[in-house]
């Protein structure tokens, strides 16, 4: 293989076998993958701002028994700490949102081995019903495979009630890395690869739009890492025409403070920042048919961020009004509405203000900033 003629590959939108992937990441010059990516964003993104979004991560319930080894946000059933959130919690924090200048809630929680379908679509109802505006950007495909083991029923008919309770769009949550190797290691007591994917293509069939993540730098190898990016470049291209099917793909960086993987396996985040700039670039090269990649500041800090956005990524991500997942594992960025685009300026870029479906907001006239609690 020679690097000029993957490089020029990567230009023609074509797709990248793993082996090739492989080869850019040990063989190529970060500031030439820099140039390439750099030249895809460009293409697929020619106007060059830099979006970003004001949301909030809500959690459902922390009740879980998937026993991720990374997590050290869930509760077992019955522990004392065990909550679900309530309606009056959601008006709260609804409210807040919207004095925050957001438009949408990340609505995420664990596997509650009790909380099934009626669950999720009476509170999605009641959330449409009092605020109309927001948009639902929940669940993920791990929840609904658990919720359509709880009903035995098939995936397409929950995601279906769940559309028609008010769901706006599937969060690309739970996928870690592709390969089931990984996730006996790290996440068993969620779906598997196969079935990860499945319900995207169920969602995309739907019109359903998604997003997709990767979790990386911990027990994958850099095959492994290749095989997830491939995985999810071939589903999106399985979507139909009509779809839009994955709008963005986010990778961050494994967490490792008090977890599992890392008090027991001795499994520790040893990701540089040259290597996340890294697999930011390739992210955009061996995904051509994706068009948004985005920068995760949360898990890699602001300066790092900054440099992925002359690498490929197009977008900042969410200031994130409230976190508990990740935070809960170590994350400790920050970023308000003022900060969040003054970081975006820093790096030469213009920002803009976008909601889920990636089509541009004006920042609300009346728009409070948050304080920060560290």
């Amino acid at each position: 293989m020679q690097l000029n003629d993957l490089y020029q590959k990567a230009l023609n939108l074509e797709f990248l076998s793993v082996e090739e992937g492989m080869f850019l990441f040990e063989h190529a010059p970060l500031t030439e993958l820099m140039v390439v990516a750099d030249t895809l964003r460009k293409k697929q993104v020619p106007h060059g701002k830099v979006s970003w979004q004001i949301d909030r991560n809500v959690n459902t319930t922390n009740v879980c028994i998937a026993n991720c080894k990374f997590c050290n946000f869930y509760r077992i059933p019955g522990h004392k700490e065990a909550y679900i959130t309530d309606m009056d919690t959601y008006r709260k924090k609804i409210q807040e949102t919207l004095r925050y200048g957001g438009d949408q809630l990340l609505l995420q929680g664990g596997h509650h081995p009790e909380l099934g379908l009626d669950f999720y679509t009476h509170i999605f109802r009641q959330i449409k019903q009092e605020f109309p505006t927001i948009k639902l950007h929940a669940l993920g495909p791990p929840e609904v495979a658990h919720i359509t083991k709880l009903e035995r029923s098939t995936h397409r008919e929950v995601l279906k009630a769940l559309q028609e309770a008010g769901l706006d769009s599937l969060p690309g949550a739970g996928a870690e890395i592709l390969v089931d190797r990984v996730r006996r290691l790290i996440s068993k007591g969620k779906c598997g690869a196969d079935e990860w994917l499945a319900i995207m293509h169920e969602a995309h069939e739907l019109n359903i739009t998604t997003s997709a993540t990767m979790m990386f730098g911990h027990v994958e190898t850099i095959e492994e890492r290749f095989i997830h990016l491939t995985r999810i470049r071939d589903t999106q291209a399985l979507k139909p025409e009509t779809a839009k099917g994955f709008l963005a793909f986010i990778p961050w960086t494994f967490q490792d403070v008090d977890t599992l993987l890392a008090k027991i396996r001795g499994v520790h985040n040893l990701t540089t920042a040259d290597e996340y700039i890294r697999m930011i670039a390739l992210s955009r090269i061996m995904l051509p048919n994706i068009k948004n990649i985005q920068a995760s500041w949360l898990t890699v800090g602001k300066q790092t961020a900054q440099v992925c956005l002359h690498a490929g990524a197009n977008d900042f991500g969410s200031i994130m009004i409230e976190e508990n997942v990740v935070s809960a594992a170590g994350a400790p960025h920050r970023f308000t509405y003022k900060t969040i685009q003054e970081a975006i300026r820093e790096a030469g870029f213009e920002p803009q203000l976008r909601n889920q479906q990636y089509e541009w907001r004006e920042i609300p006239e009346t728009i409070e900033e948050q304080v920060i609690n560290y």
